[in-house]
């Protein structure tokens, strides 16, 4: 490892450590209310906390498939990807405007194991599917409330259907964009738009003057893996999308904490389940509109508590729920950080 990337390493580190320490003390609850939670959820935390591996490993087999899809000749072992995929999400949790920190550090760590330019378009890439996976995410819920609304289930009313139109109107315009975007790359395009900000056209200028070639290279590569290997392309995109219903699992574990069960067995639980997508659509829908705050600080809660309000459950209830996910952000955001420093030995 060189010197600068041994320091920026240490950076990224840094980082992950200073975002534990400032989410402990930016808890909307005392420490005393804190515990309360936490004995509350009891043996719960271990499947809450537990999931989070089968859905980072789902999102490390996406990831791993589109690097397949740049680059058919890269060689990395599961241990490696997965270790590179918790690390990222945990900068990505840590720092504004999620991307700042984990991209860049993953495109720092795979260009140990491919060039440079095959780690970068791969990171880029493996971004717009997870992006463009919770917009997919978002719009098939639509569908999903309507049935349950139809059913009697849930209501419908104006305050919700607004909503819904809002995400139906957002989903047709992302695709649009990650249509072209997956089509000519989005490299040129991003460093094109930093231009025109008042103060960046001399610096965008120059970088794209000295990297011309190699951001070029990047485009032709984003493009290729949507005409030249759609199974690869189809295969990343579904695992980012399965990755979502695996994360509602997390929900699930908290309502049946709580003994909302829908009257219990299987079809109660797989009801409840059910509510348990549409939570996490909402509140992740929610979340990314201000994704600007450093680890959506009182926006996921906000999230929570509407998205589960929304569905006729106590406010009591979102609070608790928003609270013990901000506790399994902190371990796993700790876990990342550590395996940061695994993965400098390599």
């Amino acid at each position: 490892m060189t010197w600068t990337r041994q320091r920026l390493n240490n950076l990224f580190f840094l980082i992950g450590i200073a975002a534990c320490v400032i989410m402990l003390f930016t808890f909307d609850v005392s420490f005393i209310e804190l515990w309360d939670h936490l004995c509350t959820a009891g043996y719960w935390l271990v499947p809450i906390l537990g999931v989070w591996i089968l859905i980072y490993g789902i999102n490390a087999a996406s990831w791993w498939s589109v690097i397949k899809g740049v680059y058919p000749a890269a060689k990395l072992s599961p241990w490696r990807i997965f270790k590179l995929t918790v690390s990222g999400y945990a900068l990505n949790y840590a720092t504004p405007v999620g991307g700042l920190g984990g991209e860049p550090y993953r495109i720092m760590e795979l260009s140990k194991d491919i060039s440079k330019q095959h780690a970068t378009s791969s990171v880029i890439l493996y971004a717009m599917m997870h992006i463009f996976a919770h917009f997919w995410f978002w719009f098939t819920s639509i569908f999903l409330y309507l049935i349950l609304a139809a059913a009697g289930d849930l209501p419908l009313n104006t305050p919700i259907t607004c909503v819904l139109g809002f995400i139906a109107l957002l989903f047709f315009g992302a695709s649009y964009l990650f249509a072209k975007g997956y089509k000519n790359g989005v490299v040129m395009k991003v460093l094109s738009w930093i231009g025109r900000i008042p103060g960046l056209k001399g610096w965008s200028s120059r970088f794209i003057a000295r990297h011309e070639e190699a951001l070029q290279n990047i485009d032709k590569q984003i493009g290729a893996l949507f005409s030249q290997d759609k199974k690869a392309f189809y295969t990343s995109l579904i695992l980012e999308y399965v990755s979502r219903w695996a994360q509602s699992l997390e929900v699930l574990f908290m309502l049946l904490l709580f003994g909302v069960d829908n009257g219990g067995g299987l079809d109660g639980i797989f009801l409840t389940y059910l509510h348990s997508v549409l939570i996490v659509a909402l509140t992740t829908f929610f979340a990314n509109l201000i994704g600007f705050l450093p680890m959506q600080i009182g926006v996921q809660e906000g999230g929570f508590v509407l998205s589960i309000a929304a569905l006729g459950l106590s406010a009591a209830l979102g609070i608790f729920v928003s609270i013990i996910c901000r506790v399994r952000e902190i371990v796993w955001i700790f876990i990342g950080i550590m395996l940061i420093k695994v993965a400098e030995r390599e």
